[in-house]
């Protein structure tokens, strides 16, 4: 079993919270985290009916069971479970009591703030990073296999082909979570608006061009977003507001948490057929913006990712914030560096008032070096860069 980066952070949270939330997407590892992390505490799914029939009639009963605490799976199915959490918290508040999962934003974060606010650390889990394959010696050579297969744990941990896997959990996690948080009447509809959005990853995101040529309205594109967001399907990378005196882009960015799941919804179905496809740029854009997302998450910090744009067209493609300083990252799929690659890098720079300040170049190629300010970074190297940029 891979080891989680994740795994340290939760377990220093565990020292101070007497709940830890880890949330994330289905199938992104959640259950197999908690359960290595606390071997020793009893588990239950709210998946299960029967356990979920139990926590609807007699949560206090089905507490009382355990008190030790335990592992909740997929606690958002039952919402009302939260009062009572909080009743047996601050009775016996003792540090990573009950550990908790959820695949859904909307249901966790609403019983969280509601009943447990102050109570809980919480930790975003998504699919595997790559430093985190690396250490498993499961990082794939090719970073077109990377990208079409994605990095989701079940890929990796059994003999299962990307062809026979993503078809069958788009079709039984991401519509049915859909189901579960709005009434989806077409599903046809649904279906072609979110290839459209996989089609337009790692554009600004517009709802009204995406809701016309879905043939839905404007306030329906806004929802069916806001789920995909909230089921850790799709990410919104915002800008940056610091405007250095010019007028700024306000629409957030478009991305896949993981680039398996859009290459699959744009038809890819190998490694070969990304090489020369009009999105590879887009993709590989999605997996860096990703990767650095994943390390802060994977830390449980808050993302402090952002990207600039202003209103001539001149983009930065990352911005790193720690602490107030901001390291810009331009990302490129070529593997040959041209030197007009790291134009935008230099402006930005100049404008920020700091024309030396350190900047990064990720690109699709094999070799690391500097040009001036500009590190260079090829794509393989990503895994320890991350991590630097992260602390």
């Amino acid at each position: 079993m891979i080891k989680r980066t994740a795994h340290d952070t939760i377990m220093r949270l565990a020292k101070g919270f007497p709940v830890i939330a880890i949330t994330g997407p289905r199938q992104s590892g959640k259950t197999t985290l908690a359960r290595s992390a606390f071997p020793d505490k009893p588990y239950l799914t709210l998946e299960d009916p029967d356990t979920r029939l139990l926590a609807e009639s007699d949560p206090r009963g089905l507490l009382s069971n355990y008190p030790d605490g335990l592992i909740l799976d997929e606690v958002q199915r039952s919402p009302h479970i939260f009062s009572y959490l909080q009743n047996f918290v601050d009775a016996h508040p003792v540090p990573g009591k009950y550990i908790l999962t959820g695949s859904q934003q909307f249901g966790l974060m609403s019983g969280i703030t509601q009943s447990l606010a102050g109570r809980v650390g919480m930790i975003q889990l998504l699919p595997f990073a790559m430093d985190e394959l690396e250490r498993g010696n499961k990082l794939p050579e090719s970073v077109n296999q990377v990208m079409s297969s994605g990095m989701y744990p079940p890929l990796y941990d059994r003999d299962l082909s990307p062809m026979d896997w993503f078809p069958a959990y788009i079709n039984t996690y991401i519509e049915r979570d859909v189901r579960q948080l709005i009434n989806v009447r077409d599903l046809s509809a649904f279906q072609r608006f979110i290839r459209m959005c996989a089609a337009r990853t790692g554009q600004l995101l517009n709802l009204s061009s995406l809701a016309s040529d879905c043939g839905i309205t404007h306030n329906t594109a806004a929802a069916w977003i806001s789920v995909l967001e909230a089921s850790y399907i799709v990410f919104l990378l915002r800008p940056h507001f610091n405007n250095y005196n010019k007028r700024m882009v306000k629409a957030p960015k478009l991305y896949f948490i993981d680039t398996g799941i859009a290459a699959w919804l744009l038809g890819i179905r190998t490694e070969e057929q990304l090489s020369f496809h009009a999105q590879r740029g887009a993709l590989f854009e999605n997996l860096v913006v990703t990767e650095f997302l994943k390390s802060r998450l994977n830390e449980g910090r808050q993302a402090d990712i952002y990207f600039w744009r202003d209103s001539k067209g001149l983009e930065i493609d990352l911005l790193l914030e720690d602490g107030g300083n901001l390291t810009p990252v331009e990302i490129k799929s070529g593997q040959t560096v041209a030197s007009d690659f790291m134009t935008s890098l230099r402006k930005w720079c100049e404008l920020s008032g700091i024309p030396d300040r350190p900047a990064l170049l990720v690109y699709g190629g094999t070799t690391s070096f500097a040009n001036g300010n500009i590190s260079i970074v090829p794509w393989r190297k990503l895994a320890a860069l991350v991590g630097i940029h992260s602390l």
